[in-house]
C-alpha cells in the first residue's frame, strides 16, 4: 500500500542507525536489542520530535505563518527541539511552559534561551487550559498584523505522527537489509504521537511486529483513548485506511515512577549502568524509564527467549544537566 505523504522539510538527519546493542542484562534473558538511534537525529535539536516537525514546520510555512506558538514542561524536549528549528527558519518562537521559571537555567531550557524563544510560564493549574492560553496568545499576534500557528505538546497531532509512520518505513528497511526479524518496537510514549505514527507504520511495513509503549506520564486507559483518536485522525487526514485500532495500543502501564521527569534512584542507576557498558546515554524523562520497564519486563517473562526488540531512543540527552546531581557515581 503506497503511503500519500504530506509536504515535508528535511530537518532530520536520517536515515538513522539501527544498532545491535550488547547489554548483559538482556543478554542472559535471550533478548537480542537493537537501538534505533532517533537521538542522532539532529545534534542541539537531536531527537523524535525532528522527524514530526519536519511535516509541521512544512504546513506552518505554507499557512505562511512568522511564529510558532507550543508548550511543554520547562524542560520540553519538543519545546527546545522547535525553538531550535525556528530559528534555522526564520520564524519567532513562544514556548508556553509548565511550571516556574528555575533559578538555574540548564538543559533544554538553556538551548532555547539561546536559541531565541520567548518564553511565557504557567502554572501547574493553568496547563489544562494551555490549548485556549497559546490560542490567545495567537489571536493577539494576529491583532498585531501577525501570522502565528500552534503547534500541539509533543507534535503530537495527526501531521506530526505521520513522522513515525516514515520512520517506520526506514525501520522496516534497515531490518530487512541486516536480516532481522522484529518482534517488538518499544517506545517512551508521552504525549502519543510516536506511539501513534509507528502503529500506523507497522500496519503498513512491518505487520508481523506489536508496537509496546511505555507511558511516562498518565495511565493506560488515558493513553488507549489519545493514541485510538490519532489514528482516527491520521485517517482521515490521509484518506489511508491502514486498519490500526485499539487492539493495535499496547501499553505497558507502572513505570511512571515517582512521577512524570521525576526519577527514582534505580532509574538513574540503569542509565548509569547502561552507559558504562555499551556508550549508549539515555534521557531520565522518557527512554530512562522506558528502559528500566523493559529490563523489568524481561525479569517478569513477558518476553519469551530468542526474541528481537527495536528500543527507539527518542533523544533527549539535555533533560540530564539538570539531574546531575541526582547520579551517584561512587
Amino acid at each position: 500500500m503506497s503511503f500519500p505523504w504530506p509536504p515535508r522539510i528535511p530537518l532530520a538527519n536520517i536515515p538513522t542507525p539501527l544498532e545491535l546493542c550488547e547489554y548483559e542484562p538482556l543478554k542472559e534473558a535471550g533478548i537480542t536489542l537493537y537501538i534505533k538511534r532517533d537521538d542522532l537525529t539532529e545534534s542541539a535539536a537531536s531527537g523524535n520530535k525532528a522527524r514530526k516537525l519536519e511535516f509541521l514546520m512544512a504546513d506552518a510555512l505554507a499557512r505562511k505563518a512568522d511564529t510558532i506558538i507550543t508548550c511543554g514542561g520547562v524542560q520540553s524536549n519538543h519545546a527546545r527541539a522547535t525553538a531550535i528549528y525556528c530559528a534555522r527558519l526564520r520564524l519567532r518562537s513562544i514556548l508556553v511552559l509548565r511550571g516556574e521559571e528555575p533559578e538555574e537555567i540548564d538543559g533544554n531550557l538553556f538551548l532555547e534561551k539561546l536559541a531565541g524563544a520567548e518564553i511565557r510560564y504557567i502554572t501547574r493549574a493553568d496547563w489544562q487550559d494551555r490549548d485556549r492560553i497559546m490560542e490567545k496568545i495567537a489571536d493577539e499576534l494576529e491583532r498585531e498584523g501577525r501570522k502565528a500557528c500552534i503547534i500541539p505538546e509533543g507534535a503530537s497531532n495527526a501531521l506530526g505522527s505521520i513522522g513515525y509512520v516514515k520512520a517506520v518505513e526506514e525501520i522496516a528497511g534497515q531490518c530487512l537489509k541486516q536480516g532481522i526479524k522484529t518482534d517488538f518496537i518499544i517506545n517512551a510514549t508521552g504525549s502519543g504521537g510516536t506511539q501513534a505514527g509507528m502503529i500506523a507504520g507497522c500496519r503498513l511495513f512491518m505487520p508481523d511486529t506489536q508496537v509496546l509503549g511505555v507511558n511516562v506520564c498518565n495511565d493506560e486507559s488515558y493513553f488507549m483513548e489519545k493514541i485510538a483518536k490519532l489514528l482516527r485522525d491520521m485517517r482521515s487526514l490521509t484518506g489511508i485506511d491502514t486498519g490500526a485500532g485499539e487492539r493495535d495500543i499496547h501499553i505497558l502501564d507502572g513505570y511512571v515512577g515517582r512521577g512524570y521527569a521525576i526519577s527514582t534512584p534505580e532509574e538513574l542507576a540503569l542509565i548509569h549502568d547502561l552507559a558504562s557498558q555499551t556508550g549508549v546515554i539515555l534521557d531520565p524523562v522518557y527512554n530512562g524509564k522506558a528502559f528500566y520497564c523493559l529490563i523489568q519486563e524481561c525479569r517478569h517473562g513477558r518476553f519469551s527467549n530468542s526474541v528481537n526488540v527495536v528500543f527507539l531512543h527518542s533523544g533527549g540527552i539535555f533533560g540530564l544537566f539538570p539531574k546531575k546531581r541526582e547520579f551517584s557515581f561512587r
